[in-house]
């Protein structure tokens, strides 16, 4: 729980502000690809926060979310191509093209896949769970290099953003506000989730297992539900992803985007609400800043990174907090 600060609502006003008019602003002084990276920034934040889910508030140290992503952008894409030609999916599914349809399907089905890896998952703990999502997410990525039939190594164009009855989602602008309006949504269910007494039970399962099974709590089972929930966000992301780059690729399950996803968490703060967003903010805009000058961008990334590790004591939003005075 936080402690109220009187200086959060105008906070939260002014980051209100700033996100609904940045396209406006970043076309007015000549940086429209600002845009585009305030995308990618919301998403990775999505899939950041979710990946929290299990790492921060659960304990659980995953080294494969990035396969509930790439699923998640790989269910756009199959849904798009088999619309395109008109062939049904299994023969009995159909595509679509529309978007009010493929992100709950990707959200459905990353949580179907987390539960599937979860459930023997979480039959381990320590190292061994760490290898088995790491082995599952090379199982999952190595399954959708070898369907030639989706693109194989070379990943599936989506050559239309999915619709939006009544909106143009071939302009970035709206491309933008609708993953604007998904973090939002995300967020505040995830505030709902963070004051929630799962939260609290998971958050006592990662301090003491036994001292919680001594009450009649079963951990296994509250980690598969933490496990299928963090998957369903990552799946909502990549979906999301899928349709701003029009393209789905193996890359996106590589166990080098969980290591992403991970570094984010840890930059932004581990267990925190927005940290994770926050995390993502820095590391792509490292990214972006730091390639302009080396290709060995990820050196300097791993600076800030050890940085904040060592003096942060908590990450970017535990360093604001105490700048500004705000306690949990």
């Amino acid at each position: 729980m936080f402690k109220l600060n009187p200086g959060r609502p105008f906070a939260a006003i002014i980051v209100m502000a700033v996100l609904l008019t940045l396209p406006s602003v970043a076309d007015a002084v000549g940086q429209p690809a600002l845009t585009s990276m305030a995308t990618r920034i919301l998403i990775y934040g999505i899939a950041a926060a979710s990946l929290n889910i299990v790492l921060g508030y659960g304990g659980m140290v995953s080294f494969g979310h990035a396969a509930f992503f790439g699923i998640g952008g790989y269910v756009v894409g199959i849904l798009y191509a088999h619309y395109a030609s008109g062939d049904p999916l299994f023969g009995i599914i159909p595509g679509t093209n529309q978007l009010l349809i493929t992100l709950p399907v990707a959200i459905l089905v990353g949580g179907l896949v987390a539960f599937v890896v979860g459930s023997l998952s979480l039959r381990t703990s320590g190292v061994q769970f760490i290898m088995i999502t790491l082995a599952f997410a090379q199982m999952i990525f190595f399954l959708f290099v070898s369907l030639k039939s989706y693109g194989g190594d070379d990943g599936l164009i989506i050559r239309r953003t999915n619709e939006v009855p009544g909106l143009n989602m071939r302009d970035k602008h709206t491309v933008y506000y609708v993953c604007l309006t998904a973090a939002l949504v995300f967020f505040f269910l995830l505030w709902r989730f963070v004051n929630s007494r799962f939260a609290n039970v998971l958050q006592g399962l990662r301090q003491s297992e036994k001292r919680m099974a001594s009450i009649g709590l079963s951990a296994y089972r509250y980690k598969l539900a933490a496990f299928v929930i963090s998957g369903m966000g990552a799946g909502l992301a990549g979906a999301l992803m899928a349709n701003f780059l029009r393209f789905a690729s193996p890359d996106m399950l590589h166990w080098t985007k969980s290591g992403e996803l991970m570094v984010m968490v840890i930059l932004g703060g581990v267990g925190t609400l927005f940290g994770p967003l926050a995390g993502a903010a820095v590391f792509i805009m490292l990214e972006s800043f730091l390639a302009s000058w080396t290709e060995y961008w990820q050196l300097g990334v791993g600076i800030v990174l050890l940085v904040v590790v060592l003096y942060t004591q908590g990450g970017i939003q535990a360093l604001f907090q105490r700048l500004t005075g705000e306690q949990k």
